[in-house]
């Protein structure tokens, strides 16, 4: 597997306006910072590392699943590692993928709603060269907490399991935005919680599909709990 940094150039802003160029650019290194200053910070558990070591130590291509709101500290621990991530082509995308770019993730545009969109054709060809792929699988704009089929349909497609991941911050801020991004506290603890591997098999028809769309969500719907538990506990 790559887990080298991946140099993907930013892209022109040649069609925005000057006042956009300027908020993407200024958006893009302040949340940089942000997460990186918050991340070092963070206390995570100890687990951390060791599960995402073993989930590619045999070679395994992982697809994280996870939902928008943890984007924060997901993107964090998954810095550096060669992986994609799917942003849509939009404002908030542009300065999201400059976000991604500079923590070492290469970054592909489109929407992964629909199995037969060109970003899933991508994604899929990009994988096959050797890389890890993550998508926030109720992104770009919702439903919060549902998720879309993309990244089944690229299991299927490339062979690679579906690995749902949640991260989860003792201490944390709510954005009043569509996902309610959860922004941590510095010094927080966290823990990265994993679902089992979800695999699809090639000749999977659409009910096997929809099967497995259905144990991505109950996945991620059960993580979700685990961290609630895990945060009033502590």
């Amino acid at each position: 597997m790559n887990k080298t940094r991946m140099r993907t150039p930013f892209a022109s802003l040649a069609h925005y306006p000057l006042r956009k160029r300027f908020v993407i650019r200024l958006a893009g290194v302040a949340f940089y910072y942000s997460i990186k200053v918050v991340g070092s910070l963070t206390r995570f558990d100890a687990r951390e590392n060791e599960q995402l070591t073993a989930l590619e130590s045999d070679g395994t291509l992982p697809i994280y699943a996870y939902w928008h709101d943890r984007m924060f500290l997901t993107t964090y621990i998954l810095k550096h590692r060669g992986t994609l991530f799917l942003t849509s082509r939009s404002f908030d995308g542009e300065y999201l993928a400059r976000v991604m770019q500079r923590f070492g993730f290469g970054v592909l545009r489109g929407s992964s709603s629909s199995g037969g969109s060109e970003a899933l054709a991508n994604l899929t060809r990009s994988m096959l060269e050797g890389h890890a792929a993550s998508l926030t699988v109720d992104g770009p704009r919702g439903p919060r907490y549902r998720s879309k089929i993309g990244a089944i349909i690229l299991a299927k497609r490339t062979g690679n399991p579906v690995v749902p991941v949640i991260v989860e911050s003792k201490k944390h801020q709510k954005m009043n935005s569509w996902d309610r991004l959860q922004i941590p506290f510095p010094f927080s603890s966290a823990i990265a919680l994993f679902g089992e591997p979800i695999y699809v098999g090639q000749e999977a028809d659409q009910a096997e599909i929809e099967a497995k769309h259905g144990e991505l969500q109950d996945s991620l719907d059960a993580l979700v709990e685990r961290g609630r538990l895990w945060r009033e506990s502590r």
